[in-house]
């Protein structure tokens, strides 16, 4: 790769603002599991109670035109851990590493077997190292997703002083596991351990048993990372992760008084007897189940807030609420129930608008007007150079340049949050997924998909749903955007896609 190429890559990052070591933001930026562009009442949703969210968006800036990195968890989390997109990042799919393997992962046994996702790459920098050479606390709650257990890339070897949740994307399927991930700089670890849920493993994994399992995994999270952020001093400045596993399948929760009110509400509801080899145990009232997640979610947020609040931290917090994909339709789930993909068309694991484009919002009282609504398109490696500038982090000093690609496709978008300076925009922006053979470029108002080499061309602007495909009408811009993805995908050897 020539000299002129990576500094191409370097120019996107914004001018680097200076913030002195005490007034540097906090940052939270809570990414959710598998929810649609339309699943919130800010969004369109009619349903479904999410009024702490739709507070925050009313307290800050929504944005209708922000696209995850990838249709699927793990790749779509490595293009906001990296700064790249799915054309040049290391993860590309969801790739998982089994080690021991068989029926002990589901069973009563403790010795579980080792399994996770495709590691980062260990010369890659991440955002949480970038954030930690700016003198911030680090911590994650959630799914990690960035690499197996004992691999090169786990969080106690990527910058995170604080994890606790899951390291692989598969058992955070379950929401009653037999154990969860723990690494605490603070208690001394040395790496990542297993925390095991003792009062679940009373109970098998899957049948009728299951739900006498106690310890709700999502509840257990997130109070975990309400304990960090009560323990930050106000002082030095932190940088939250919390990738909440809901509203994912399968759908399970306590039945408490959130479930209750919503089987009250839809009386006329489905249940989901399950399926031979389904990672997800049989449940009832799926429309109930789906909703009570995503305002069981809500209220999360809504603590969070209260917490930020409470400790005097909410004005120089940035608060960013999103989800990681498009919605799901496992575990009974029933999104055209819902109208959750929000008119779009496409749900997880499509390159089309319903699969990438998510709800994007940021809370920021110290810099952002509130109430205000932006059609900026962004994507999920933007959010790198975004933090890196109010962190006052040069991302040219993280360029390895004995490596072909290690550059950074993100422009930060700090003027669209604070109204101050020009915003650069991005000429276009690219997806590719190797597990439905999909590549997606958006330039515009015009969107190109490619399924399984074949180009299909759509005009977003009067055909938001993607039903027209008028790339018969249009060979000159498919040629173009065609050009575009054979400039952006660089070869993976762990990953491939049908290139046009």
């Amino acid at each position: 790769m020539n000299r002129m190429k990576m500094m191409a890559g370097l120019m996107t990052v914004g001018t680097v603002t200076a913030f002195g070591a005490n007034d540097k933001p906090n940052i939270l930026y809570i990414m959710c599991d598998d929810m649609g562009y339309g699943d919130l009442g800010c969004y369109g949703q009619k349903y479904i109670s999410t009024p702490n969210i739709d507070s925050l968006a009313r307290q800050g800036v929504r944005f209708t035109q922000a696209y995850a990195g990838s249709p699927v968890s793990a790749p779509s989390r490595a293009s906001l851990m990296t700064g790249q997109h799915s054309g040049h990042c290391e993860v590309r799919g969801n790739k998982e590493y089994w080690r021991n393997s068989g029926t002990v992962m589901y069973g009563d046994n403790k010795d579980f077997a080792v399994v996770g996702q495709h590691p980062y790459d260990p010369d890659h920098v991440i955002l949480p190292e970038i954030l930690k050479d700016q003198g911030y606390n680090t911590g994650m709650f959630g799914k990690w997703a960035g690499g197996y257990e004992g691999s090169v890339s786990t969080p106690d070897k990527r910058g995170i002083d604080e994890f606790f949740g899951y390291i692989c994307q598969f058992q955070a399927h379950l929401y009653y596991p037999n154990f969860l991930n723990r690494y605490s700089k603070a208690l001394g670890d040395t790496g990542t351990v297993r925390v095991v849920m003792e009062e679940n493993i009373k109970y098998p994994m899957f049948g009728d048993d299951y739900l006498k399992r106690t310890q709700y995994s999502a509840d257990i999270i997130h109070e975990k990372a309400l304990e960090w952020i009560d323990s930050q001093d106000g002082k030095t400045p932190f940088f939250g992760v919390l990738t909440y596993t809901l509203p994912h399948a399968e759908l399970v929760q306590p039945n408490d008084s959130i479930l209750k009110g919503y089987k009250k509400k839809f009386f006329v509801d489905k249940t989901w007897g399950g399926q031979e080899g389904s990672r997800y145990n049989a449940t009832v009232n799926t429309h109930a189940q789906f909703a009570g997640m995503i305002t069981r979610l809500d209220a999360y947020v809504g603590e969070i807030m209260a917490k930020l609040e409470e400790k005097g931290l909410a004005d120089n917090t940035i608060l960013v609420f999103t989800s990681d994909n498009g919605p799901h339709e496992e575990g009974g789930a029933d999104p055209e129930f819902f109208g959750r993909d929000g008119a779009l068309r496409g749900l997880k694991r499509s390159a089309h608008e319903g699969g990438i484009r998510i709800p994007f919002i940021v809370r920021w009282p110290a810099k952002i007007q509130p109430g205000r609504e932006s059609d900026l398109q962004i994507a999920f490696y933007d959010v790198m150079p975004t933090f890196a500038e109010v962190s006052g982090a040069k991302l040219s000093k993280y360029v390895n340049k004995n490596k072909e690609v290690d550059y950074f496709d993100g422009i930060s978008f700090l003027p669209e949050l604070t109204g101050k300076g020009k915003q650069q925009k991005h000429d276009f922006l690219y997806w590719e997924f190797d597990e439905t053979n999909q590549i997606g470029v958006r330039q515009g108002d015009w969107k190109l998909i490619v399924k399984k080499g074949v180009p299909e061309l759509y005009n977003l602007a009067d055909d938001i749903h993607e039903d027209n495909n008028i790339a018969a009408q249009h060979p000159e811009i498919v040629d173009a955007m065609v050009q575009i993805v054979r400039e952006q995908h660089t070869p993976n050897p762990h990953f491939s896609v049908t290139i046009p």
